[in-house]
């Protein structure tokens, strides 16, 4: 994957999806002595930025074949972002989600008539029964993140990001299957080779940080994280690739770092984040980053959270 597959994403996606702010926080600056923008994901369709891949991707598929119905396996936002995609197409969806999947998510996926598979996220192999249902049932899959049509899709965050700020010292973004941040980095190593692009993951879901030590793609025990969006037991094959490749590390925050992360995002900005998005602010203010003097983009990657689960987290 090259910067001109992002940008042609970019132009297929152009009026489609909704060009997310940057936003700034002079506590969150003053607190690291940075300058720090926030690429606000939890304003795109659907509360995330999972809508740009879905959505490139579908736009790239035969007509005939989309007839067909899509199916998609998620651990919500994805799932959420199909669900969305496929009314509005008038196409059927099935959608397979963790049996724990949050309650937002889930009401979500169903608002838009999508039929629901639930699986098993501790014993279950997602992508084995994903498949067998498109095979089964004739319907084209819809990768989350490991294909290279999804990774461009979600790399014109980054794109965007760098129009906007005019570039930046450090990119943070959260890691799970890889699609976000194999698409950024190569928006971000392309415009600036100088830049440092770090992932962020879960202590609990450290599946990439392990994968790049190893050298290889390694599977860890199915992950008991309170972000839930991040919670893959190995990195997909397409994303690691270009994450071993351009990635010039990965962070580790603990649960309790997202938590005061997400309690610094809404006590000084009112910004609602779900635990997954707030990886990267989690990360520099746990000091897993060296921010001083730095100017510093962070994704901040949806906000898909129940109420009362963001209500308990923020006022703990």
């Amino acid at each position: 994957m090259l910067i001109g597959d992002v940008e042609q994403a970019a132009a297929r996606l152009d009026g489609l999806v909704v060009r997310t702010p940057v936003l700034r926080l002079p506590e969150l600056d003053a607190e690291l002595g940075a300058s720090v923008f926030l690429k606000a994901e939890m304003y795109q369709h659907t509360g995330a930025f999972k809508y740009r891949g879905a959505l490139n991707k579908m736009l790239m598929l035969d007509p005939a074949d989309l007839r067909r119905g899509v199916i998609a396996g998620s651990s919500g936002n994805h799932g959420k972002a199909v669900a969305g995609l496929a009314e509005s197409f008038g196409v059927p969806a099935l959608l397979v989600l963790p049996r724990d999947v949050p309650g937002a998510k889930l009401e979500a996926v169903r608002a838009c008539g999508a039929e629901v598979v639930f699986y098993d996220p501790v014993h279950d192999d997602r992508d084995v029964i994903t498949r067998g249902l498109a095979a089964e049932r004739g319907l084209v899959l819809l990768p989350s993140s490991d294909d290279p049509d999804v990774a461009a899709g979600h790399g014109t965050v980054a794109l965007e990001l760098f129009e906007e700020t005019g570039g930046v010292d450090h990119l943070l973004m959260p890691v799970g299957g890889g699609g976000l941040a194999a698409g950024c980095a190569t928006v971000a190593k392309a415009l600036d080779p100088g830049v440092t692009v770090t992932g962020v993951e879960p202590a609990e879901g450290d599946d990439t940080a392990r994968s790049l030590l190893a050298g290889r793609r390694v599977e860890i025990v199915p992950p008991r994280t309170l972000a839930d969006g991040l919670r893959h037991r190995t990195p997909g094959s397409f994303t690691f690739e270009i994450n071993r490749r351009l990635l010039d590390g990965v962070a580790v925050v603990t649960d309790r770092e997202l938590e005061a992360a997400m309690r610094f995002l809404w006590k000084c900005g009112r910004i609602i984040t779900e635990p997954s998005a707030a990886c990267g602010v989690a990360a520099l203010l746990a000091g897993r980053v060296e921010p001083a003097g730095a100017r510093i983009g962070v994704v901040l990657s949806g906000a898909n959270i129940d109420d009362d689960r963001f209500r308990r987290i923020v006022s703990g």
